[in-house]
């Protein structure tokens, strides 16, 4: 990530300094004269920064987040409940990209904040999974920059231009704020590349009478690695879920050399490369092991091992994110062995279409969703320790383990053993 640079006039502006990115495009040099501030960066029916604006071939710089009044009510949603527009870490890039746009420039007003919060990752090298031949990534160049660099850029437009007074015009006024930058804008992409090889691990147990369709339970293996010659163990982000993952293919296993298998097969898939980006499963619904249109649904689990800040009075619980989003009966299923087996108090606050964590899109899962595939994501939520390298296994609730992993083992004991294969029921609308 550090061979990037963008240069305006006489200034130079540095990677992390002045501004991040995350991976997904490729290396690129550009010089630009067509500098455009396009407010927002929306496109809506409400509100639409992109009217009779021809941005084909210029570089966009736009503010973050929503037009918003000093009590926080959004000038789309009309309530204090932000839009896509700003729960989405994708949709500006992909809107400017359908528009002719040539790169993004986001105004992070809390950048350093943001940046505190995400410095591993783009800090340390991208990573992209290679899928035979496949061409190089076409996602729009993004990049967050700091507020002192907006500023800079926009300096040349005069006081009245102030990110501040933007704002306030905006919302008040209802109409986007836009104006041409007189500037030229360098930005240069260039990265060293290397082939790191590594391997999902899979282990079958096949079924009975309907051995032809396949249930997924999965974890991911990998954590953050050696930083700074220190150890991140990452005990809870995912050993929790890999153990998890182990106990029920052991269980699985037995109960079929006792003649009691599965009817449905049963893959136990534990992916790498999900801290680059969930590269393992992408890989795997690229190059499935079994047909997609034969696999049932994928049960995920990532982080159950601790008791985030919203539930120290009530530690009986787990988060589900993803059951109802594309079938009734998967919701329906995992409520009734909850209250048969577990009786924990099921926490849908993040399965919410605006969360703005984005859980749902954060973990392997995700990559079976997007293929229709329907989904449960077991967590548990963010601790003090995520990503750092106190995840140690000291701090590790067992007994919170255990009593997810029985869950988990009876929605896939119910969903392998039912007569019917579970309904795909609803539309997808991420």
């Amino acid at each position: 990530p550090s061979g990037a640079i963008i240069k305006n006039k006489n200034k130079t502006y540095t990677f992390i300094d002045n501004f991040y990115y995350f991976s997904g495009f490729s290396d690129f040099n550009i010089k630009n004269e067509d500098v455009l501030f396009l407010g927002y960066g929306i496109e809506s029916e409400i509100y639409n920064d992109y009217k009779d604006q021809d941005v084909r071939g210029k570089v966009l710089l736009v503010l973050n987040g929503e037009p918003r009044n000093k009590k926080g009510k959004s000038l789309i949603t009309e309530t204090k409940t932000p839009s896509v527009w700003t729960t989405s870490n994708t949709k500006k890039s992909i809107t400017a990209s359908e528009n002719g746009a040539i790169a993004l420039l986001i105004i992070s007003e809390n950048y350093i904040g943001r940046l505190n919060e995400i410095e591993h990752f783009v800090k340390n090298p991208p990573c992209k999974v290679v899928i035979d031949n496949e061409e190089d990534d076409k996602s729009l160049p993004t990049f967050y920059i700091s507020p002192e660099m907006a500023n800079d850029l926009m300096n040349d437009l005069g006081n009245a231009w102030s990110l501040k007074k933007i704002k306030k015009k905006t919302y008040k006024q209802k109409t986007p704020q836009i104006a041409l930058i007189p500037t030229v804008l360098d930005i240069v992409v260039e990265r060293d590349k290397h082939e790191i090889l590594t391997e999902n691990i899979l282990g079958f147990i096949e079924g009975t009478d309907k051995k032809d369709e396949l249930l997924i339970i999965s974890a991911h293996y990998d954590h953050l690695g050696v930083i700074d010659g220190e150890v991140y163990n990452g005990a809870d982000d995912d050993g929790s879920g890999t153990v998890a993952l182990l106990e029920m293919a052991e269980a699985f296993s037995k109960a079929k050399s006792e003649g009691n298998g599965p009817r449905r097969s049963i893959l136990f898939l534990a992916f790498a490369g999900e801290e680059k980006g969930l590269l393992g499963s992408k890989y795997y619904v690229n190059k499935p092991f079994f047909p997609l249109k034969k696999t049932i649904a994928n049960l995920n689990i990532d982080m159950i091992g601790r008791i985030d800040n919203n539930h120290r009075e009530n530690t009986n619980y787990v988060y589900l994110i993803g059951a109802d989003k594309l079938s009734s009966d998967l919701h329906n299923i995992s409520s009734k062995c909850n209250r048969e087996y577990t009786e924990l108090d099921l926490d849908y606050t993040y399965n919410s279409p605006d969360d703005p964590n984005r859980f749902y899109y954060r973990s392997d899962h995700y990559n079976f969703a997007r293929k229709n595939i329907p989904v449960i994501f077991f967590f548990t939520g963010i601790h003090e320790d995520y990503h750092k390298a106190t995840d140690t296994i000291d701090k590790i609730n067992f007994n919170k383990i255990k009593k997810i992993t029985k869950l988990v083992f009876f929605t896939a004991w119910t969903l392998a053993n039912r007569e019917d294969r579970i309904l795909v029921d609803k539309i997808p609308n991420d």
